[in-house]
């Protein structure tokens, strides 16, 4: 239970995070996109300091919650964040959200709870190999370079932020593999963990995720971005659990209603990133930036 509150208050402070640094990011203009300029001009918008504040919060959260369960048990309650960020976005700018919006978060929460419950995830079994960390790096880093090849040539607006955004979110994923493996360190040497080379690869890691997940929020819309993201990062986060660590999940029969939680994931999803009062606040926003 203690890792899920965790988690779940990790989803809180991350939601908060987001729809700060959407707020600052959409006041930067759209050629600083991919460019270390882009932090250059959002770091001097208190707006977006604030959310990296509450970014960092959801960091000690999640690293918190990763020491007491496993990556497979952890990452997906993360997507609690993807209605909590409407929530905010409904209070902060005074949107009422309707039925269709509250159904989403239902559907999502129970599709959360049908996937924890059939998948049953348990601690890893063994440490990642040499030869197991340098397969997942490689698949990754060729993963995410590709999804921004098609972001920067092929796609616009809340397309790219999409495709943006399921980078990131992979990358936030890969990030807690180091996460893990680095509370696993200081748990059993505390003076190993500066020596140790996870730590690193979790900063650089964490650091490359997040200047994607500001293109993402910078390029189209926070809808768009926003489930492309919460998504993309339990999806990627199960596999590295089960692969990397020899977390344990069910298999058999189980895997019909694993799938079936993940479904209803997906599908609130969608629908709340298709909230009509949502949607017309971003189409106010853009508009608006576009006049200024």
């Amino acid at each position: 239970m203690l890792p899920v509150i965790l988690a779940l208050c990790a989803a809180a402070s991350n939601a908060f995070a987001s729809v700060l640094q959407r707020r600052a990011a959409r006041m930067v203009p759209a050629q600083k996109a991919f460019r270390l300029s882009l932090f250059l001009a959002l770091i001097r918008q208190p707006v977006w300091l604030a959310g990296i504040g509450a970014l960092i919060a959801g960091f000690a959260f999640q690293a918190a919650a990763l020491a007491f369960g496993a990556l497979a048990l952890v990452q997906p309650t993360l997507v609690i964040e993807l209605p909590f960020t409407m929530v905010l976005i409904s209070w902060m700018f005074g949107i009422k959200l309707d039925r269709r919006s509250w159904a989403a978060v239902g559907v999502m929460t129970a599709g959360l709870a049908t996937f924890l419950a059939s998948a049953a995830p348990g601690p890893g079994r063994h440490p990642p190999t040499s030869a197991l960390w340098l397969m997942a790096g490689v698949v990754t880093v060729g993963t995410m370079i590709g999804l921004v090849a098609v972001a920067r040539l092929l796609l616009t607006g809340a397309g790219r932020a999409a495709v943006l955004g399921v980078a990131a979110g992979i990358g936030f994923a890969f990030t807690a593999t180091f996460m893990k493996e680095s509370t696993s360190i200081f748990e059993s040497d505390p003076g190993a963990l500066v020596a140790s080379w996870e730590l690193y690869a979790m900063v650089l890691a964490g650091l490359l995720s997040l200047f994607l997940l500001q293109n993402a929020l910078q390029s189209g819309p926070l809808v768009a971005a926003q489930p492309a993201l919460t998504i993309s990062d339990p999806v990627a986060s199960i596999l590295y659990g089960t692969l990397l660590f020899g977390e344990y999940v069910r298999t058999g029969p189980w895997i019909i209603l694993e799938a079936a939680g993940i479904g209803l994931i997906i599908y609130g999803s969608c629908l709340l990133s298709k909230s009509p009062p949502i949607r017309a606040h971003a189409r106010a926003s853009s508009a608006a930036r576009e006049r200024a």
